[in-house]
């Protein structure tokens, strides 16, 4: 599977060792960076790059890392098409892609051991979309929202 992968100063350690690990598990990893360690650099850049890469390639999921992933996971979703996760456990990262059919997983480098951190990867990357009715629907209100700006109906009592 490809995997585009993108953080800021907070996440490069983490995003450098999940490089390693999922290259080493066979895994096409695609790192968007920072290729260099710079405490004040910004979260954006690197998140939206990472972001827009999984858009354009289809059947591709991305990983974006910060300190403590809220604001990549916000980048991350400023993208058409993305829907990002914030992971702060496996259960959460397989619900994520379960029932939301995420493409992007957000971790917080500061919330979560390296061991952690790196099961919700595993996790997330491992679990497909359960493709049901309730689920597909509501991701499609959220798409045509995002494609209109028109608000759903709401449901009549």
């Amino acid at each position: 599977m490809r995997v585009h992968i993108g953080s800021d100063h907070a996440g490069f350690e983490l995003k450098n060792h999940l490089v390693q690990h999922l290259t080493g598990a066979g895994h096409d990893v695609v790192d968007h960076g920072p290729a260099v360690y710079d405490a004040v650099d910004d979260y954006p850049p690197f998140c939206l790059r990472t972001a827009e890469a999984v858009t354009k390639d289809e059947g591709s999921l991305g990983i974006v890392i910060g300190g403590s992933g809220n604001g990549e996971q916000i980048a991350a979703n400023k993208v058409k098409g993305v829907r990002a996760a914030l992971a702060w456990s496996t259960e959460i990262a397989k619900l994520s892609r379960e029932h939301n059919n995420a493409n992007v997983v957000s971790v917080g480098a500061r919330m979560h051991s390296e061991e952690e951190a790196t099961g919700f990867v595993e996790t997330f990357l491992a679990t497909g979309y359960s493709g049901e009715e309730r689920h597909s629907r509501r991701i499609e209100m959220l798409a045509r929202y995002e494609e209109t700006g028109e608000l759903p109906p709401l449901p009549s009592s």
